[in-house]
């Protein structure tokens, strides 16, 4: 039998981005999976973002997103509760689902982001459909490249142009499996733009937390 992934805690290796020093990226599992596709997950996000990265489920369940009438879950109402319940020490939240997911304008969606915000979502229901055999097709490679083409959104990367970057717009398993696992040249500098951003905040913090607010001007400095 399968553990539950609320019990996983996978050990992550020590990344090297100063951004990854206090924070990181947690993946919220809806219910049990395979901890072979949770890992695989994990370690793809951990080697694209440089952020520490771990498996902790935050939601009992969707069913509040479920849409009778579509018979689909509304993954923007599941977005919102995952930023909603999120912990402070995590910088952004995955959440994997077996539930079909869909947004208004669309029929379905294999995932959904915040873009720019905290919390993304992707479902197996279209990318591995009953299992993880497919002839020819890996399609825990599938679920790895969605997790990171869905997490890029959060950190304010756009669709790309180019069809084998990470951030290329699929309208098909088949686009997904053709596409690279990686950004393409155009999309790692906008990703490290967003990080420097990111540093350059939080720097910004720990300084003003180093001299407090009625601290005077001329009293930052010692006086010889």
């Amino acid at each position: 039998m399968t553990p539950s992934a609320k019990d996983c805690r996978p050990k992550h290796r020590e990344s090297n981005s100063p951004s990854a020093k206090n924070n990181l990226i947690l993946i919220s599992p809806d219910g049990q999976f395979d901890l072979v596709l949770l890992e695989q997950i994990r370690e793809g996000i951990e080697g694209a973002f440089g952020f520490p990265t771990v498996i902790r489920s935050l939601l009992d369940d969707v069913e509040f997103a479920y849409d009778p009438k579509r018979r689909q879950y509304h993954s923007t109402a599941i977005l919102e509760q995952l930023a909603a319940v999120a912990p402070p020490e995590a910088y952004k939240v995955l959440a994997i689902t077996r539930v079909d997911l869909f947004i208004p304008i669309l029929t379905y969606v294999f995932g959904e982001a915040q873009l720019g915000g905290k919390a993304c979502i992707i479902s197996t229901h279209r990318l591995m459909g009953a299992g993880p055999v497919v002839t020819g097709v890996d399609l825990y490679a599938r679920m790895a490249k969605e997790a990171k083409h869905e997490l890029g959104h959060t950190f304010n990367l756009q669709h790309c142009r180019d069809p084998a970057c990470l951030m290329h717009y699929c309208r098909s398993e088949v686009d997904v499996d053709r596409k690279m696992d990686q950004l393409c040249r155009y999309c790692r500098v906008l990703l490290m733009d967003a990080l420097k951003k990111l540093e350059a905040e939080k720097d910004g913090v720990r300084q003003r937390i180093k001299t407090p607010a009625g601290l005077a001007e001329s009293d930052k400095y010692s006086k010889n």
